[in-house]
């Protein structure tokens, strides 16, 4: 389990193919010297086990359905990856619950400084940032204001949310610059994690709901 507290960014160094997974090298210094082989780790989000680590490398497997749910494959060798470590039992909960099972990827749509860069005052390193993504749908459902989400496994919390697909973030700087965020375009896919907390409840309540349907006038009518 992770908290979705980024420890620090990586480098993709490269994705080979092997018999029908994707192996991934990632530059990790200060954090691949802490991995023993068969590790967790989240990247970008992903629960990922860590192979054969060095003080510098580390090395994961991209299975066809992380490939198939998650941006991990579509990156390029020099991108930048989110980093953590899982969560040690006892520790400070500092963001909220991630597992590192992606629901699917979003879309970065924008992400625009609160000052305007036309503004004398602003300062690229100080400023708040609003980040939209366009989410996938079949995560819509559980994307609440002021609920939790996991972005490129950051623990993020939703400003607003604008129409059906569209989530509004904001962003201290310390995050901008600490994770991915900064080396990100519009376009980009983004790994989205929705609550898992928030899923569980909705879960229960359309299970609340189906109970309610079960009344002794239906098992009548139906023949029971």
């Amino acid at each position: 389990m992770f908290t979705g507290i980024i420890e620090q960014t990586g480098k993709l160094v490269s994705l080979v193919e092997r018999g029908g997974v994707r192996r991934i090298t990632v530059e990790a210094p200060g954090l691949a010297n802490r991995l023993r082989e068969g590790d967790s780790l989240g990247v970008s989000g992903v629960c990922l086990t860590a192979l054969d680590p060095d003080p510098n490398l580390f090395y994961a497997d991209l299975a066809r359905e992380t490939l198939d749910r998650t941006s991990l494959g579509s990156l390029a060798a020099g991108a930048e990856v989110n980093l953590e470590l899982p969560t040690a039992a006892g520790s400070p909960l500092g963001g909220h619950i991630v597992q590192g099972h992606v629901d699917g990827t979003g879309t970065l749509v924008s992400l625009e400084p609160i000052t305007p860069e036309s503004d004398p005052a602003f300062d690229r390193q100080t400023t708040d940032w609003t980040l939209k993504v366009r989410v996938p749908s079949n995560v819509r459902q559980w994307m609440v204001p002021k609920g939790s989400v996991a972005i490129e496994g950051i623990s993020l919390t939703i400003a607003d949310t604008n129409g059906n697909d569209l989530i509004d973030i904001a962003i201290l700087p310390l995050t901008y610059w600490r994770t991915n965020l900064h080396t990100l375009a519009p376009g980009a896919p983004l790994n989205v994690e929705a609550d898992v907390l928030i899923k569980l409840a909705s879960m229960q309540a359309k299970a609340k709901e189906q109970e309610s349907d079960l009344t002794a006038e239906w098992l009548v009518a139906n023949g029971y």
